[in-house]
């Protein structure tokens, strides 16, 4: 970015632990001054704490200026190949739900597991506490736990997987966007699912707003009350930098998704999130409480 900004300023990166970037966000959008010189890059479901009225939480969503994503990050659910879990169905009619690893209960396969045992009474059992991805990864090489749900970009992108997908170790079961990855195009949506189990309009509502941090994929936003000039540089410094044939290559190289999404777009979807009928915000509470 800093080569398409004048005077081609440094960006210093500092990490700000903590509360899966709710401290970052309410440092961003009280202390930090409204002069677009300290930006946020936070969690992609950082919105949904916001709706679910969690104390901590000091910020409003859609007062964010966003400026940009790299990426788009829908989820995925996948099996041990060698499990007797075949098909969703199978989750569905398991007389012991399967084993799954998870972070905590902000994690992407956390969400997943609400949203199925919700929509459609698929249980997972899911084993919180790992350290990280990786960490679950290697629980299921070890057959601590069969299952996993994550972001689609890292699956196609990193170790274990290309090992796995040759030996066939692993199998997809289902996925969240709301179209089907080319990656896995004989893998149904969890919508195509909904379709077939005929899920009521609100479940379908709740799980989109759910999983819509997918849409988001690692986005990067300016505190509230920034000068609109400053605003606009940043997103032409954020559009021409995705188009920098220099981090393309890099991203090949590093088999990382490149799937560019403007901040206005990020900025229209975030505030259609935030303003939800009231029937709507309790079951997403319910979801993601309980």
């Amino acid at each position: 970015m800093p080569k398409y900004i004048p005077g081609n300023p440094n960006f210093v990166v500092q990490n700000m632990p903590g509360a899966s970037s709710v401290i970052a966000a309410n440092y961003v959008y009280n202390l930090a001054k409204s002069d677009g010189l300290t930006l946020l890059v936070p969690i992609n479901s950082l919105f949904l704490d916001q709706i679910v009225g969690r104390k901590e939480v000091k910020f409003d969503m859609r007062k964010f200026e966003f400026i940009g994503t790299q990426e788009k990050a829908p989820t995925m659910l996948y099996f041990r190949a060698d499990s007797p879990f075949k098909t969703f169905a199978d989750i569905i009619k398991a007389s012991e739900p399967p084993k799954c690893g998870s972070t905590g209960t902000a994690s992407t396969g956390y969400l997943l597991a609400r949203i199925m045992d919700e929509a459609f009474k698929a249980r997972l059992n899911t084993v919180t506490g790992y350290q990280g991805g990786s960490e679950i990864d290697v629980a299921v090489e070890r057959g601590e736990i069969v299952c996993r749900g994550m972001d689609i970009p890292p699956h196609f992108g990193r170790e274990p997987f290309e090992p796995w997908h040759k030996k066939g170790f692993d199998r997809h079961i289902l996925q969240g966007g709301p179209k089907r990855d080319p990656r896995m195009g004989d893998v149904p949506t969890l919508f195509e699912l909904m379709d077939q189990h005929k899920t009521p309009e609100l479940m379908r509502a709740v799980t989109r707003i759910v999983l819509a941090s997918g849409e988001f994929g690692r986005p990067m936003v300016a505190g509230p009350g920034n000068p609109p000039d400053r605003v606009k540089m940043l997103r032409d410094a954020y559009a021409n930098a995705m188009r920098d044939t220099g981090l393309v290559e890099e991203a090949k190289k590093g088999q990382m998704d490149m799937e560019y999404t403007p901040g206005e777009e990020l900025q229209v979807l975030m505030k259609e999130l935030m303003n939800q009928p009231r029937d709507v915000v309790e079951r997403v509470k319910k979801v993601l409480t309980e």
